[in-house]
């Protein structure tokens, strides 16, 4: 057992969740300032083979294993996220205008599925803030942002087509450069307004097609509903197609409890839980669209990263084998604490020898 969990965890779990994940966004923070901590830091949780090393939209990764959107919602943790053992980091989501988010409580523990339950509704600093903290960063691994149209509450009018594209070119504007890639978030479970409208035919080519004005330099990737279906994947594809910038997609969490997800628990235990799961329940809903999304794609042309249940090595060597050339994780990190990132690399490091893959280049797609 580490000593995450059977000291800190205990301590972290007798709190509100939303309370401990921000006092664990501070604790990063503060930590970061300590005198040799990030190196210790580093020394604890890093794991290194040349193995894991790859190079996804001209962007180089020490492994592939990322941090996810969600849980340093404004980079407020930058200077310790790589001092972690990640080989990227992505944060957000992020809007043009700061936003409150949905009414608490918010977030909750699913502790049997060592999963949680997200109804955050976006709650952010907004693109201006969250550009000029970026302006200072200093990262030794590559730094994705996550982008999404403002949530103004449910009481807001409905917005148009017009005032949802204008949004998300604020913060493009504002944040692309500070970015080594751009998450577009087209399909937000915790927040109305986009993700519907998004499934409608021919909305992404527009909102690229206004995006590709701006001549934003860094990789694109989109992310999309929890859909395998042939038809869903089809439209993304063609509607990305013109547009060299977009380098490929990323799966968001499905809305609500969808009878997809695989729970322990009953439906009277989640019955006061509002909002999208995150875990191991949804893991085997990521891994069919990423093997059904790699088996359309053009190969060469798009990259997939893949996040949603990944706890163990084994969880992320399936997602690669599947399709994805990168991974992220988030809920891990919550029930395992830092040391997850080590553990997870050095396994991934071993099942490559075992099955005689070189490097994680050659392992993608093996398993469809």
């Amino acid at each position: 057992m580490s000593f995450y969990k059977t000291c800190l965890r205990p301590l972290l779990f007798a709190l509100n969740p939303e309370t401990a994940h921000g006092l664990s966004i501070e604790a990063c923070g503060l930590a970061a300032h300590l005198p040799g901590f990030r190196r210790l830091s580093r020394h604890c949780f890093e794991y290194h083979a040349d193995s894991l090393e790859t190079v996804v939209a001209g962007l180089r990764f020490s492994n592939p294993l990322g941090l996810a959107a969600g849980w340093d919602k404004n980079g407020r943790a930058l200077s310790m996220l790589d001092a972690l053992g990640f080989g990227f980091a992505e944060i957000g989501s992020i809007s043009a205008r700061p936003s409150l988010g949905n009414p608490k409580p918010r977030l909750f523990r699913l502790v049997r599925e060592a999963a949680i339950i997200v109804n955050y509704g976006l709650p952010n600093d907004g693109a201006e803030r969250v550009a000029q903290r970026l302006s200072s960063r200093r990262m030794r691994i590559p730094l994705g942002v996550n982008i999404v149209k403002t949530n103004d509450g449910s009481a807001a009018k409905a917005c148009g087509a017009d005032s949802i594209f204008d949004d998300y070119l604020q913060s493009i504007s504002r944040l692309h450069a500070r970015a080594d890639y751009l998450a577009l978030n087209l399909s937000c479970p915790n927040a109305a307004g986009g993700k519907e409208f998004f499934s409608q035919r021919g909305n992404i080519a527009e909102l690229l097609g206004r995006i590709a004005e701006l001549q934003v330099k860094c990789p694109v990737f989109l992310k999309v509903a929890p859909h395998f279906d042939s038809e869903s994947i089809d439209r993304w594809l063609a509607e990305a197609d013109s547009f060299a910038f977009v380098h490929g997609f990323m799966f968001n969490l499905p809305s609500g409890k969808p009878s997809s997800l695989q729970f322990v628990s009953s439906a009277a235990e989640r019955a006061d839980m509002p909002g999208a799961v995150s875990g191991p329940p949804v893991r085997r809903l990521v891994d069919q669209c990423i093997g059904a999304l790699y088996q359309r794609m053009p190969r060469g042309r798009y990259a997939i990263i893949g996040a949603g249940g990944i706890t163990c090595p084994a969880d992320a060597y399936t997602k690669i084998r599947l399709g994805a050339s990168l991974v992220q994780l988030y809920t891990a990190l919550v029930y395992e604490g830092p040391s997850v990132t080590g553990r997870i690399n050095r396994g991934l490091a071993e099942l490559l020898r075992r099955d005689g893959f070189r490097n994680i280049q050659e392992a993608v797609g093996t398993g469809l």
